[in-house]
């Protein structure tokens, strides 16, 4: 009697068991669609494409958007986003023996499309190509003879407006709350017609993101 007793308890623990590995196969994340929403920064520089003496230091960007997590079965998936993003640079240098600061802020919308692995419903890998509009220019010009903003909306062919990137990054998932890091840069230089009178670069960016997805 004893026998059959505990025979009849494992049999319930191995069926509760079964049943706790279903439940928590079906609640597994990775396999529902997701929407979120992220904040964060990006730490942006340039750097020019054929190697000449073109210096500059990074400076810190603002970036938000959305996201929309697309699962192909648990394991792989597409996640397109759309993103305001601030990038650019700082520099420094003499003009008449006077040094000066230039800050350069350009205002993207960018629109990555990922490419996206799930090992692990805490981690998602990431990559794909990414188009950027180039909505605004600031330069931020500062010496200790003059200080000026000038601002540029761009009518011409001078600058760059339409610019292809690669991107790829991870993504930490805590419940609905998503720490992004990204690693991005451009694959086209900003002179859009080869002007001289265009100083040639590439934008290269880290970006870190705190984010809500539902």
């Amino acid at each position: 009697m004893k026998n059959s007793k505990k025979l009849i308890l494992i049999i319930i623990a191995i069926i509760g068991m079964i049943n706790i590995g279903n439940a928590q196969d079906k609640n597994d994340s990775r396999e529902v669609l997701k929407i979120g929403f992220k904040v964060g920064t990006n730490l942006s520089n340039v750097y020019d494409t054929k190697g000449e003496d073109f210096v500059a230091d990074p400076k810190l960007g603002l970036v938000l958007g959305g996201f929309v997590s697309i699962p192909i079965g648990a394991f792989i998936g597409v996640q397109p986003e759309i993103l305001f993003s601030q990038k650019g640079f700082k520099a420094t240098g003499k003009v008449l023996g006077f040094p000066y600061e230039i800050t350069r802020t350009t205002n993207y919308i960018d629109i990555p499309i990922f490419f996206t692995v799930k090992p692990l419903e805490a981690l998602t890998i990431m990559a794909g190509p990414q188009y950027s509009y180039l909505l605004k220019q600031s330069d931020a010009f500062n010496s200790s003879i003059v200080s000026t903003l000038q601002e540029q909306e761009f009518n011409n062919d001078n600058i760059r407006k339409n610019t292809f990137s690669f991107i790829w990054g991870a993504d930490v998932n805590i419940s609905s709350l998503v720490i992004g890091g990204r690693v991005g840069w451009d694959l086209s230089n900003n002179n859009g017609d080869g002007t001289s009178t265009t100083p040639r670069y590439k934008n290269v960016w880290y970006q870190l993101t705190l984010g809500l997805r539902f």
